[in-house]
């Protein structure tokens, strides 16, 4: 992980989501202290406020939350699936860094999405086309980043499919026919086609067993040494952020309520929320 004040990889900047009409109270009468999102004034619902942090080269940053904390609607936002109601996203390998890709032109959106990022879906149907074969659904990554050579596309999924754990042969399986842990391999394979330097995880292993999760996570694990891929990682689950991420942010009712080193929030909590889900770990 390459890492000082000049190189980071995206700059995000009071990153804000709200649903309904707030007014000029709304984010002042939400949040941790009074444990809601919803405006009591105007029933709008704050899913995410004020949420601002640098994410470097190679870095693997985890979101910590209970459901409905905001977490997933960062990774949305982020990943330009949602438009935000305000702040900014700067993405230093779009060749206009220094412009705000939350705001920049459908076209270029889609640059940014098909060449320079990945998502891996909680649901494994979010990120994937049942309708295609496992090799078709790479294949339609590839091929909306401007790979149009069915040899060398076909020979890209052999790789990627054999990198996450899937044999070859079934390349031309639809993924219904998949359990769920071989659905989310797919999804990965998908998701680092055109090797992005940003792949978003969006509570991976949740709905997997056990001994399934054990394998989803050794798998990212290797993938992000092996390659070096820069991740934003979201759980509701300690464990997860514990063997993944180098750094930590927890949310609570849209806000942030720490951040910092995965080691140092785990061993040392600061905020009663973060020492509650700690707790919840040992």
């Amino acid at each position: 992980m390459s890492r000082n004040a000049d190189n980071w990889l995206l700059k995000v900047t009071d990153l804000t989501k709200i649903y309904g009409e707030p007014n000029e109270n709304t984010l002042a009468l939400t949040g941790p202290e009074y444990n809601s999102n919803i405006c009591p004034e105007t029933d709008s619902i704050v899913a995410c406020a004020n949420i601002s942090f640098d994410l470097y080269p190679g870095e693997v940053l985890g979101i910590v939350g209970e459901s409905g904390s905001g977490k997933s609607t960062v990774v949305k936002l982020l990943y330009l699936d949602m438009e935000q109601t305000s702040g900014s996203a700067r993405f230093m390998p779009y060749i206009d860094g220094s412009i705000n890709m939350l705001d920049a032109s459908s076209q270029k959106k889609r640059y940014i999405k098909n060449y320079l990022m990945g998502m891996v879906y909680q649901n494994p149907r979010d990120g994937l086309n049942f309708n295609f074969t496992s090799g078709g659904n790479i294949a339609e990554k590839l091929i909306m980043a401007g790979n149009y050579h069915v040899g060398d596309i076909r020979a890209r999924a052999s790789d990627l499919l054999i990198k996450t754990e899937i044999p070859v042969l079934r390349m031309d399986d639809q993924p219904v026919t998949f359990s769920g842990g071989m659905q989310q391999r797919v999804q990965i394979s998908k998701a680092i086609a055109n090797d992005p330097p940003l792949l978003f995880l969006d509570e991976v292993t949740t709905g997997l067993d056990v001994s399934v999760q054990a394998k989803v996570l050794d798998l990212i694990r290797e993938l992000q040494q092996d390659l070096g891929i820069t991740m934003i990682v979201v759980s509701h689950d300690l464990s997860v952020i514990r063997m993944l991420t180098d750094r930590t942010l927890v949310m609570k009712n849209g806000r942030v309520v720490e951040g910092g080193l995965t080691d140092q929030i785990l061993q040392d909590p600061q905020h009663e929320y973060s020492q509650l889900l700690v707790s919840s770990l040992l």
